[in-house]
Order: C-alpha cells, then sequence, then structure tokens
C-alpha cells in the first residue's frame, strides 16, 4: 500500500523544527507559523486561544494537505503587539489552563476514590 508509515504522524523528521516562522512580507504584524506532526486539535485550541487575545485581529489555521502532517497558523496583530508575542502568550496560557484542568481532575478522581472506599 502507498500510505505512508504511522509513526510519520507524530515523530518530527531529524533536522526539521517542531515550530517554524515565518514573518509576512505584505501585511505588517502578520506572521505563519508551521507547526510540524499537529492536526486540528492543536489548531484549533491555538486558534480559539489567539482569539481572545484583544490584540489579535485574525487568527486562523489550515491543514494543507491529509497526507502533510503540519498546520498552518496565521497570526495578525495590532501595531501594540506582535505576531510572535501573540503566539508565545497563547501557548503560555493553554499551558497554564491545562495545569489547572489536570489538578482538578486529579483531586475530582482522589475525592471519588475516597467516596468508593
Amino acid at each position: 500500500m502507498n500510505a505512508p508509515d504511522r509513526y510519520e504522524r507524530f515523530v518530527v523528521p531529524e533536522g526539521t523544527k517542531k515550530v517554524s516562522y515565518e514573518r509576512d512580507t505584505k501585511i505588517i504584524n502578520a506572521a505563519s507559523f508551521i507547526i510540524e506532526r499537529e492536526d486540528h486539535t492543536i489548531g484549533n485550541i491555538l486558534r480559539m486561544q489567539l482569539h481572545r487575545d484583544p490584540n489579535t485581529l485574525f487568527a486562523g489555521y489550515k491543514l494543507p494537505h491529509p497526507l502533510q502532517y503540519k498546520i498552518i497558523v496565521r497570526i495578525h496583530t495590532a501595531s501594540q503587539s506582535s505576531p510572535m508575542q501573540a503566539y508565545n502568550q497563547a501557548i503560555n496560557d493553554l499551558d497554564k489552563e491545562l495545569e489547572h484542568l489536570k489538578k482538578v481532575f486529579q483531586a475530582e478522581k482522589i475525592r471519588i476514590e475516597n467516596i468508593s472506599l
């Protein structure tokens, strides 16, 4: 069969960056981030987090092709911010949010286990 090996969906090839940055030469404060080995899950979460930032004018992503295991995230920000700042802030905010979710989940799990005993 012509399908690529399954591990190629997840393992970043040697010499390839996980995230690469390309500044837009036509629009001020716009850039694209190419994120290797990710799909709609990360793309949509990141897009929604970027929309929460008041300095973000546009945030979107696309999956170029189902057999190309990468997403392209486009960010356009207001003049007081840069796409790199918006991207980094969104990643940091998501990290904090997921850490909080993990703590709440673990606390609830412990509470349920104590009730079961």
